[in-house]
């Protein structure tokens, strides 16, 4: 099979995927992977045909402040995915019109793998990395107060901006046709029906397969004391005082602590760095959770699912919606607690080590990790795939 994957540049909603990209070609299947540079390495490495969407994509070319816009502000996000589609709109249909790809793989954040697919009348499957969403799951979001308020005043603008897009030929009812998993779409969810919320109200057509995860490119060793991790993943990361203030809750305490900071901090600016610290821009995500046991995390959705499957206790403090959801389904199933309102750094000592020594917290991340490691398998994937292609 020739098969097209679409997706957004995000290190969380790509890493997922790229085990099924390597099965799907192991089991000699072609795959053309649409993606951004930054992207580029990891996702050759995987064994597809890279081809970069840089040029059509007005996100590559925004400031931080923007880039932080785009998990808060509804209008924003949504006019970056209609320019982006119409961009794609002429060149990319043609490409798949000489390429003539059996199916369209494309994250449920590139909304034009799904229009494109539509409008070819090409077989479609969603790949979503973040919980499968319909108007059972969004409660979990908890939007309310002034979040729901600003939503509903943001309709009339992101209709205005949906009107783009009907007017080039695409069907787009309304804002939940791109944020919504459509029932009727064959979707691989890269979760455990356990730790989806609402799983009951999802159909066959939905695969919950759980984490892909690629595996640690070194090796750290464990240390003798309780190891700390601590990141605020790849975008919203810029949080000087945040660091700063973990550094003062922990710097005295017996716990080795590890602790990403992203591209944006300047090392001097933290001050002195304690003996028990290791404070870098980036490390192997996947190493130091094989070594890890308490994770205090944004609570990305793949951070989470990564850190789960190693069935490590969470301490929460997400800084988006989205992630505030994820947050509040691992509260509901008590693997984590929230960190909120940091008065002082001894609020996030409090919470680090209330976590770390609450054994209830840390059975119940086992309970998810095990859901992971028994819902799917690469090769499951696959077959469901092929399924579908098949008309299934």
């Amino acid at each position: 099979m020739k098969i097209v994957f679409f997706n957004i540049p995000a290190h969380g909603h790509t890493n997922p995927t790229l085990g099924v990209v390597k099965e799907l070609i192991n089991n000699n299947h072609d795959v053309y992977y649409y993606s951004y540079e930054i992207m580029r390495e990891k996702i050759e490495s995987s064994g597809a045909y890279f081809i970069p969407c840089d040029k059509f994509d007005s996100q590559t070319k925004l400031s931080n402040e923007d880039k932080e816009k785009i998990a808060k502000d509804l209008v924003f996000s949504t006019n970056l995915i209609v320019d982006m589609t119409l961009r794609l709109d002429d060149e990319i249909l043609k490409e798949m019109q000489e390429l003539k790809p059996d199916v369209i793989i494309a994250d449920s954040m590139a909304f034009w793998g799904k229009l494109i697919a539509k409008k070819l009348n090409i077989p479609f499957i969603s790949s979503t990395t973040t919980f499968a969403f319909n108007k059972y799951s969004a409660r979990v979001m908890k939007q309310e107060g002034p979040g729901l308020f600003q939503l509903i005043k943001s309709i009339p603008q992101i209709n205005k901006s949906l009107n783009r897009l009907r007017e080039k030929g695409y069907e787009v009812k309304s804002m939940l046709d791109i944020i919504a998993n459509d029932e009727n779409t064959s979707t691989i969810v890269y979760t455990s029906k356990y730790f989806q919320p609402y799983s009951e109200t999802f159909n066959d057509n939905f695969a919950f397969v759980g984490p892909v995860l690629r595996e640690s490119i070194e090796k750290i060793e464990k240390a003798g004391i309780p190891t700390v991790y601590i990141s605020l993943g790849t975008v919203n990361n810029n949080n000087k005082d945040f660091y700063q203030k973990c550094i003062k809750a922990l710097k005295d305490e017996n716990l080795r602590v590890i602790m990403s900071v992203g591209e944006d901090i300047d090392f001097e600016k933290l001050g002195e760095i304690p003996n028990n610290f290791i404070v870098k821009k980036h490390v192997d995500q996947i190493a130091v959770l094989e070594i890890t046991d308490v994770f205090v995390t944004h609570c990305g959705m793949n951070s989470v699912s990564e850190a789960l499957y190693y069935g490590i206790p969470l301490v929460l403090f997400p800084q988006t919606t989205e992630q505030k959801g994820v947050a509040n389904r691992v509260n509901e199933l008590g693997a984590g607690k929230f960190l909120e309102k940091i008065k002082n750094s001894e609020d996030i000592k409090n919470t680090i080590l209330e976590v770390l020594n609450d054994k209830s917290i840390g059975e119940n991340a086992k309970k998810i990790s095990d859901s992971f490691k028994t819902c799917g398998n690469l090769s499951k994937i696959v077959k469901f795939i092929e399924n579908k292609v098949k008309g299934n």
